[in-house]
């Protein structure tokens, strides 16, 4: 009995340390996220606010590369979507918070902030290390 109940506490204690996910129909549910912000100061980093900013193949307001444009309409084609970016709604701001969402809706299910904003700058396997004062100058605006 006594080794059955040490059994029992390791495995409550266990259970209390770990994250809770709730999960709906098997897969983690979404916390809400009111993104504006984010995007917001995501623009003032990337473009200052310049709808129409260019750097090599970035462009726009969130400096959409043509690399991103495809995953978006990867990502919409694999919904079934027939709904599809083309290059110059880079340019536009709220074509590119459309294309934001869409990545992050899924590439970032959880809808983790600090997530969001390494991976915008970084990539879908940044480093934190490389992406930390990306981190810290969108955080400033915030």
């Amino acid at each position: 009995m006594n080794k059955t109940f040490k059994v029992l506490m390791v495995c409550f204690v266990l259970m209390l340390s770990m994250p809770a996910v709730t999960l709906a129909g098997g897969k983690a549910k979404a916390r809400k996220v009111n993104w504006e912000p984010v995007m917001n100061a995501i623009i003032q980093v990337e473009s200052n606010g310049k709808a129409h900013a260019k750097n090599g193949n970035q462009c726009g307001p969130m400096q959409i590369t043509p690399i991103m444009v495809r995953e978006c309409n990867n990502i919409l084609k694999e919904r079934n979507s027939t709904k599809r970016y083309k290059m110059s709604d880079r340019f536009s701001v709220a074509k590119s918070k459309e294309m934001f969402l869409l990545i992050q809706s899924h590439h970032n299910p959880s809808n983790d902030v600090e997530h969001a904003i390494r991976s915008w700058n970084g990539g879908p396997n940044y480093s934190v290390k490389h992406t930390q004062r990306y981190y810290e100058k969108v955080k400033s605006f915030l």
